[in-house]
């Protein structure tokens, strides 16, 4: 079976991905959560907490990096705000500018 032959990539909630592909190609998500072969995705700018994206995780690649405190407050079904997503996501870029994904 097409597609198959390969193990995807697996998800957990407050993962950084990046985007490589779609019209937010390129950019920083926070993973908010999986489903399937479907992970939403939200950034508190271009998708917001509100309506999170929902994306194929085959289109999305892992940094390796995870944002505990956003991960805590998902998990424990505590409300997330955009502005906390864009720090995560800022602070990540700042963190790790240099890194090539």
């Amino acid at each position: 079976m097409k597609g198959f032959d390969k193990m995807e990539e697996k998800f957990s909630i407050g993962d950084i991905v990046l985007s490589k592909a779609g019209r937010d190609s390129g950019r920083y998500f926070v993973v908010v959560s999986s489903e399937g072969i479907f992970t939403y995705i939200c950034d508190g700018d271009l998708h917001k907490i509100e309506k999170p994206k929902k994306k194929k995780i085959k289109h999305l690649k892992n940094t390796g990096s995870t944002n505990e405190s956003i991960a805590k407050k998902l998990l424990g079904k505590t409300m997330v705000t955009n502005p906390e997503l864009r720090c995560a996501v800022l602070a990540f870029k700042e963190e790790f500018a240099e890194k090539d994904f």
